[in-house]
């Protein structure tokens, strides 16, 4: 018998592999031994065998699946593994774009707990500078401020279906909020019918994205969500309290959610927040 012959586990340490492996790749023809003892009806592998294991290897690496390669090794046609390996591509670059976009969602949950954990007590009033924002946005025909939570429940599940529709990943189902104009909010005119969701650079639905522009803005915190409007009144009269400039549009911002703590409903902690300017003296 040729002294190159293996046993299947010698080719198995050989290739740092496992018996159980090999016996797959022989069930599917992927590698199959190739001497069988006449008298004893042992198997052997020839050591040259190596280079077909590789290469088994190495179309794996390229995320091949076995009966993709089983395919490919059975047609010996280049056309065809040119053709796997363009879509495999394709794949990997929609994979890195989905991991890229798994990342961000994972750092943006990491900062909100943070900034949970280390934001003011409810009813809390400060002045903050807000980076530049982008959203994503739908419009409802209803009035949010006439109705309960369980209507706004409803709003966000549209909202969500909405993404869904355009294959958006769920990560982007987080970090709600609405929006109140300035003119209504300064009048305390509680209309709104804009709900959205905060976006990053990779969100796919760019034409509608909207930028809400960096700015200080004065801020206030609360746990409930039922007591929003009485919240908002506070911001007002802080703001003239101050003879802060109003410049923009209100935000009722969802900084966090932990339904971990009570499945009945949505524990939500909220930044009420407005834009202001200030007249500067020099």
């Amino acid at each position: 018998m040729n002294s190159n012959y293996l046993s299947i586990g010698q080719m198995a340490r050989i290739n740092n592999t496992t018996v159980p492996t090999l016996r797959l790749y022989d069930s599917l023809g992927l590698l199959t031994p190739y001497y069988t003892d006449p008298n004893t009806h042992y198997r052997y592998y020839d050591i040259k065998q190596s280079a077909r294991f590789d290469l088994i290897q190495y179309m794996k690496e390229l995320g091949m699946e076995l009966k993709e390669i089983q395919a490919i090794l059975a047609s010996e046609d280049l056309h065809q593994i040119e053709t796997i390996l363009i879509q495999k591509r394709l794949q990997t670059l929609k994979n890195i774009e989905m991991l890229k976009i798994q990342r961000e969602a994972i750092e943006r949950t990491i900062e909100s707990i943070e900034r949970y954990r280390k934001s003011p007590s409810k009813g809390t009033l400060s002045l903050e500078y807000i980076p530049a924002r982008k959203i994503y946005s739908m419009k409802t025909d209803i009035n949010f401020y006439d109705h309960d939570i369980d209507t706004y429940e409803i709003i966000l599940k549209q909202l969500k279906n909405k993404l869904l529709i355009h294959n958006v990943p769920p990560v982007y189902y987080c970090n709600a909020g609405t929006l109140l104009k300035q003119d209504d909010f300064q009048n305390l005119h509680f209309v709104s019918n804009k709900i959205f969701v905060f976006v990053d650079d990779h969100f796919p639905l760019k034409e509608d994205i909207e930028l809400i522009e960096s700015s200080m803005y004065a801020c206030i915190y609360l746990d409930d969500f039922n007591a929003e409007q009485e919240y908002a009144k506070k911001l007002l009269n802080y703001c003239q309290s101050n003879n802060y400039t109003i410049c923009g549009d209100y935000i009722c911002e969802v900084l966090t959610e932990f339904n971990v703590f009570d499945c009945q409903k949505r524990s939500m902690f909220l930044r009420l927040q407005i834009p202001v300017s200030f007249n500067k003296k020099y």
